[in-house]
């Protein structure tokens, strides 16, 4: 089948297929909830850690940046153990390695041990997204990506509605301390969860908890096979860096954490520096934001996407059209470095959430559409290895342009170029969104 069309599916015939793939989503959602609440955690429980360590802000960065180092290094190779190992095994492994991270983080007494369990948690998350991807591209048809995705994303950005009033209460209620034990408690839950009640298509349809109906439609509609033998893992980066789809996705994807590292770094900062607000009131400005922005790419890139995939058959021009206008509409950002008015601010900012958070659906929805057959691991590592060594760079860049023209006009510009080369990337790079061939078998040496 095609991966530029898929047969449209009638309505009349949806309620028949069953909804274990839901499950599946609610579960991959409620991973990365808690997945970006261990990362909440830190930022919220800063002042009190640097109170009680007795640290300066420069020895309080390293420890925030410890946590990217290991994991946005481990993408490349965790992306190919996903697909060698299975998405199961894995994310078990490293669930009960970010659980532990957790309650570490809670235990440490000074500024070593907490630089170690930070390194920790990002090898025990650094599978959470590629694993997600894979697992979406295995388990949903391609006309339902955009809404299984956007539970998937969507629930990181609940994590920063939520988490920052929750671990708020908990800081200033009880300790810093309880923060990490929380979160470490919600770690060992979901991991329970994940061990009890994820499998793969198959496994689940051997055990009776998938119908051969609901596991049929999934197959038919352009699900990956998990069964697909992959070549050995450097073989197989190796080949998806040299292609040209594999640079116009990643750096596609790249613009749009460079700008979501911007605001979910620099925002409450933002709102101190050009308004005055205190810490509570920028926060319920930064809840407003981020739900404006959980709404609407849960409206628009998962349900509306999905149904005009599935009526017009049309995957690549669909989310084509929904990436670039997205992507436009993120521009708004820029809009709010030029305002008097916190009102007209939160409402350029919140354009500008919204249409980042509608890109990710449609643009992490790709990986398992254009990936060979047994590779959406390891091209997923790749996109988010990417995409992360360059959203690093963002809340540097950010502080920098900020200290040496005094505002925040300046580096909104910047993203807004980002945004602009991102565009182009998903649309004149990447071209049409079509299965990559998979890589020629080795054959074996002759004295082999």
């Amino acid at each position: 089948m095609s991966t530029g069309s898929i047969a449209a599916t009638p309505e009349r015939t949806k309620t028949r297929f069953g909804r274990v793939r839901w499950q599946i989503a609610g579960i991959l959602g409620f991973g990365q909830f808690v997945n970006y609440i261990d990362r909440v955690n830190l930022s919220v429980a800063t002042p009190e850690i640097m109170k009680s360590f007795d640290i300066s802000a420069a020895q309080m960065g390293v420890v925030s940046s410890a946590f990217l180092w290991t994991y946005a290094m481990l993408q490349l190779p965790i992306g190919t153990i996903i697909d060698k190992i299975g998405v199961r095994w894995v994310n078990r492994v490293g669930v009960f390695l970010w659980a532990v991270a957790s309650f570490a983080s809670a235990a440490a007494g000074g500024l070593g041990l907490l630089i170690i369990a930070r390194l920790l948690l990002g090898i025990g998350e650094a599978p959470a997204v590629p694993a997600a991807w894979k697992a979406i591209g295995q388990w949903f048809p391609k006309h339902e990506r955009g809404t299984a995705t956007s539970v998937f994303d969507g629930s990181s950005k609940m994590a920063n509605v939520l988490g920052v009033p929750i671990m708020a209460f908990l800081v200033s209620t009880y300790s810093w301390h309880a923060a990490f034990i929380f979160t470490g408690v919600t770690s060992l839950l979901f991991l329970a969860i994940w061990w009890f009640l994820y499998d793969s298509p198959k496994t689940a349809l051997a055990k009776g908890r998938l119908s051969e109906t609901e596991y049929e439609m999934i197959r038919a509609g352009g699900a990956e096979d998990e069964d697909a033998v992959t070549t050995s893992s450097l073989h197989g980066v190796g080949y998806l860096l040299r292609r040209r789809k594999t640079w116009g996705l990643a750096l596609g994807f790249a613009s749009y954490t460079y700008a979501y590292y911007v605001l979910l770094t620099w925002l409450p900062g933002f709102l101190e520096k050009q308004f005055g607000v205190n810490l509570l009131k920028g926060g319920l400005y930064t809840m407003i934001i981020w739900l404006v922005a959980v709404i609407a790419q849960f409206l628009i890139a998962g349900l509306l996407m999905d149904r005009w995939v599935a009526r017009t058959g049309h995957v690549t021009r669909v989310r084509r059209i929904v990436l670039v206008t997205s992507l436009l509409a993120s521009l708004a950002v820029t809009g709010a470095g030029y305002v008097d008015s916190i009102a007209m601010a939160v409402v350029f900012l919140s354009i500008g959430a919204a249409g980042l958070a509608v890109s990710v659906p449609a643009g992490s929805s790709i990986v398992s559409l254009i990936a060979p057959e047994g590779y959406t691991g390891t091209m997923g590592g790749i996109v988010n290895f990417v995409a992360n060594m360059i959203g690093i760079s963002a809340p540097i860049i950010t502080g920098i342009i900020v200290d040496t023209t005094g505002s925040f006009a300046g580096a909104f510009i910047f993203t807004g170029v980002v945004l602009a080369a991102g565009i182009l990337s998903y649309t004149i790079v990447l071209g049409k969104m079509e299965r990559i061939a998979p890589p020629p078998t080795r054959q074996p040496s002759p004295s082999a």
